[in-house]
């Protein structure tokens, strides 16, 4: 099923690492502090949900609760560090959660997800993030597009701006073309694509599930952007294998405002070289906290593993009968489902289906799954 296949071929193919000292210069150490004097230091608050059983998988991971009595809903919480961009002279916001290269991912506490290497094939499917090697003080990145755009990607091509001159603040992507056709900069595209969601941008924002009960209520977010503090809220979902994820845009734009998230419609090219990673979500069966209201969706692998995506081609599974469904906790077991005829797969879902999509659910930390513990 899917590109399980050729995503490996792909890995077989990857050269080696672009290497710290080449992206250790982009700019982003110096807008970075800019941001900390902004807003202070950083402070992390983990409580009783941080166990020797969670890992931490994103360094601006600011606090967490794997469940929490304070709604209804089956999920708990994650708050991030939300980073300052410029589009078009004014201020969007976004986290920080993977990035293609390794020596990178670890200098900035990201994922590494090699398979986003991939998107550079796909023409369309990332966006330009433009940093400073030489800016002003008050010069934040640049990015081309936002939520509104339809060429907009939460998967950004990074590009390195350098000054030959005086450095003077550059707030949009015309502006610095401009600068280049006058000579005054120059644009280095660079190997190097980072899924870096926007959570607030001009004219519009991810919004806050004011209800709290189920998978989708009325958005992602717990509490909303906060720009003063730099920070933002997550509802929290687990799935299989051992994994806790955030869920922020789709490449279904038609179906983005009903699941309250960003649309990303040029990430479905993403399919198409390898970049993404399976996910089986259950139609029917045993009711959970799964996004159609049964038991928690599960994906091919788990985070951190060579082949994982936190783009994931949507896929639907419905039992055969639904009396006779179980808890489904990994790939394998399902695979086994669906070739014995008790579990049918519809791609993207039953309404759709052949036609898939791409949802991005970036996974912050990974901990034990505990709804089997209950399940009956």
């Amino acid at each position: 099923m899917g590109n399980t296949v050729s995503r490996r071929k792909f890995l077989q193919g990857l050269g080696g690492s672009i290497g710290v000292a080449m992206l250790a210069n982009m700019g982003l150490p110096a807008v970075l502090a800019q941001e900390n004097r902004l807003r202070g230091d950083i402070q992390q608050d983990f409580g009783a949900g941080f166990t020797p059983d969670v890992e931490l998988l994103c360094g601006d991971v600011t606090g967490f609760q794997l469940e929490s009595d304070q709604w209804e809903g089956a999920f708990g919480s994650v708050t991030f560090q939300m980073h300052r961009a410029l589009y078009n002279g004014e201020a969007a916001y976004y986290i920080r959660t993977d990035a293609s290269d390794q020596a990178f991912a670890d200098a900035n506490k990201l994922v590494f997800v090699p398979l986003l290497n991939a998107a550079l094939a796909a023409a369309g499917a990332t966006s330009h993030l433009y940093t400073f090697e030489n800016g002003v003080e008050e010069q934040f990145p640049v990015i081309s597009s936002i939520p509104s755009d339809e060429a907009y990607s939460p998967a950004w091509q990074v590009h390195r701006v350098t000054f030959s001159g005086t450095a003077s603040l550059l707030d949009s992507e015309s502006a610095i073309r401009d600068a280049e056709a006058a000579g005054d900069v120059s644009v280095e595209a660079l190997p190097l694509v980072l899924n870096h969601p926007l959570v607030k941008w001009p004219g519009g924002e991810l919004p806050v599930d004011t209800e709290l009960v189920t998978y989708l209520g009325t958005g992602p977010l717990i509490s909303a952007p906060n720009t003063e503090r730099m920070r933002v809220t997550f509802k929290l979902h687990q799935c299989y294998p051992g994994s806790r994820y955030i869920i922020t845009d789709t490449s279904a734009a038609p179906m983005a405002p009903m699941m309250g998230i960003a649309p990303s419609p040029v990430t479905d090219a993403l399919r198409g070289v390898g970049a993404t990673d399976e996910i089986w979500v259950f139609g029917n069966g045993i009711a959970g906290s799964g996004v159609m209201g049964f038991q928690p969706a599960v994906f091919d692998h788990e985070a951190t593993n060579a082949v994982w995506s936190p783009f994931w081609d949507h896929f639907t599974a419905v039992w055969a009968d639904p009396a006779a469904a179980v808890v489904v906790t990994s790939s394998d077991q399902l695979r086994q489902l669906i070739d014995s005829g008790a579990l049918e797969i519809f791609h993207g879902t039953p309404d759709t289906h052949p036609t898939g999509f791409i949802v991005n659910c970036p996974v912050p930390l990974r901990a034990a799954n505990t709804f089997h513990l209950t399940a009956r």
